[in-house]
């Protein structure tokens, strides 16, 4: 008989007790070979492996055929296999339990959030409830600041708030010193210096006051207020100084005079300052020009005899000190010491003041002439050389206006010429001011509180909306604006039956009837009369 065929294998078959029979000694073992089901080390499929289903639970011999068929056997089973099949479960339930434990702790803190969250919007709701008015205050505070604003805006038409006391009376005093400037001038020149004297003691105390009061007391020591003082000398303590007259007289004719277009001094009668300036600068001109020109030589001589001494010297004379060089030389001496103290005392010792923000002459000027040529060339310098390159450029100046000091000195009408000229600039710079900058200035403001109105105007009728319709809310807003403009100033009303509204009824300035009464073109405490009018206006904006 032939031999069956034997499945190959990598090594050699080893039988296991479920599989054995058996064997007698004296049976030879190949008739026992064909009886060996031997096992193989081939994949095999999911669905041939072994299942742990308790419901796989078969006959005898099928679970037996796939035992023998599927598990390997004991010796070639490793000791990580059968650790594997422990872990396992074990791994499965700790990845369970740290799903659920994130999961509970997103739903944790999704709850939080979510609680927050409305916690935040109500307290944000309950305090926007708190704060936001209702509309019923809204229309009482908008017809609040809409009677206020009117309410300004009348007064300032009435001239009751707008002029001041003191500019009153700044007005007159500018007025007034004009005329008596000019009287004396004209008719008793030899008590002009008594008249600037009783002017400087009164406008330099109130200067330093307010000055001092405004931060602005580091001008007070410019050279304009120099030359007074020194003026002053000459003329009270020491008449017989033919020296300190020639530097008073040039740097009075000279960089005081100049100053009035350098600095935009301006004659404006109702500003007490502007007036004080114009006076510190032009007044030693004017006195000086008395002094000289004006007075008899006999009072000259007994009264000012320096003045006296230089005018009727002979040219080349040791006491002819009005030519131009014993101008500049005796000039510039009291220029440079008040140049130095300015320098040691206010640039020096104040210089973390004025870098603050405490103003000086170099800032005023550094800022009014950054755009000219002369300001960009000294801003473009370094910045320790731009005050250096200040006061040089400030002493060139000194001197260009000196030069013609000595003409000033000898002949009388080019001397009032040219306080003719400065004079007149100043009224033009005052013309300026009342005209370019004054009337602008309120007609901003005017434009600034007509658009105001008018946006009241509007959130009003937002807030009121439904009673009236949009034609008759564009109508009132239409003359709103025009009330406030002053187009209609000159306008009264006739009567109610053409409409419009009740702001564009701004009285005349003769009339005195209340600020209410002006707005609503009613008279106060007419209760009947407001509500026939409100009723009128419903009726025509629901047209």
């Amino acid at each position: 008989m032939a031999e069956p065929e034997v499945a190959s294998t990598d090594s050699e078959a080893v039988p296991t007790p479920e599989n054995s029979t058996p064997l007698d000694d004296a049976s030879p073992l190949e008739e026992h070979v064909p009886s060996i089901d031997t096992p193989t080390l081939a994949p095999t499929s999911p669905e041939s492996r072994l299942s742990r289903n308790p419901s796989f639970s078969g006959s005898s011999s099928t679970y037996q055929e796939d035992w023998d068929s599927n598990f390997p056997p004991l010796d070639r089973l490793t000791v990580l296999e059968l650790l594997d099949n422990f872990t396992l479960p074990q791994q499965l339930e700790k990845l369970q339990k740290g799903i659920s434990a994130q999961t509970e702790k997103v739903r944790k803190s999704r709850e939080a959030f979510n609680t927050k969250s409305r916690q935040a919007r109500e307290r944000m709701v309950d305090e926007w409830r708190r704060r936001v008015p209702s509309a019923e205050e809204q229309l009482d505070r908008y017809r609040k600041r809409m009677r206020n604003s009117v309410d300004k805006l009348g007064k300032r038409w009435n001239d009751t708030k707008a002029i001041t006391l003191r500019e009153k009376i700044s007005f007159i005093f500018g007025v007034m010193n004009i005329f008596v400037s000019g009287y004396l001038i004209g008719g008793w020149p030899e008590y002009m210096h008594w008249w600037y004297t009783i002017q400087i003691l009164y406008f330099m105390p109130i200067r330093f006051y307010t000055y001092h009061k405004r931060g602005y007391h580091y001008f007070l020591a410019d050279l304009c207020y120099f030359v007074n003082f020194l003026l002053l000398l000459s003329v009270w303590v020491f008449p017989k100084s033919k020296r300190l007259f020639t530097a008073v007289y040039c740097l009075a004719f000279g960089n005081n005079a100049v100053a009035i277009i350098m600095w935009r001094n301006s004659l404006v009668f109702h500003s007490f300052d502007k007036v004080t300036s114009l006076f510190i600068h032009i007044m030693p001109c004017a006195t000086l020009h008395c002094i000289v020109h004006l007075i008899s030589p006999e009072h000259q001589a007994s009264r000012f005899p320096a003045i006296y001494t230089i005018k009727h010297s002979p040219a080349g004379s040791p006491t002819a000190y009005a030519n131009v060089l014993s101008m500049l030389a005796w000039s510039t001496i009291p220029y440079a010491i008040w140049q130095l103290s300015y320098y040691f005392f206010i640039t020096v010792r104040r210089r973390d003041k004025i870098a603050a923000g405490r103003p000086t002459s170099f800032t005023w000027l550094r800022q009014s002439y950054s755009k000219v040529w002369i300001g960009k060339f000294v801003l473009g310098l370094p910045e320790a050389l731009q005050e250096p390159a200040f006061m040089f450029i400030q002493y060139a100046y000194a001197v260009l206006t000196m030069l013609p000091c000595s003409l000033w000195f000898y002949y009388r009408w080019a001397s009032a010429g040219f306080l003719g000229v400065v004079f007149v600039w100043s009224v033009y710079n005052g013309a300026t001011y009342y005209i370019d900058v004054f009337g602008k200035r309120f007609q901003k403001e005017l434009e600034a509180m007509r658009k105001e109105v008018e946006r009241w105007q509007g959130e009003h009728e937002g807030l009121v909306g439904g009673g009236g319709g949009s034609d008759h809310g564009e109508e009132k807003k239409v003359g709103l604006g025009e009330g406030i403009s002053g187009k209609v100033l000159d306008e009264r009303r006739e009567g109610d039956e053409d409409g419009g509204s009740g702001l564009d009824n701004i009285p005349l300035l003769n009339d005195e009837r209340p600020a209410a009464a002006m707005v609503t073109g009613l008279e106060v405490g007419d209760g009947g009369a407001r509500d026939v009018a409100r009723e009128r206006r419903q009726g025509r904006g629901g047209i």
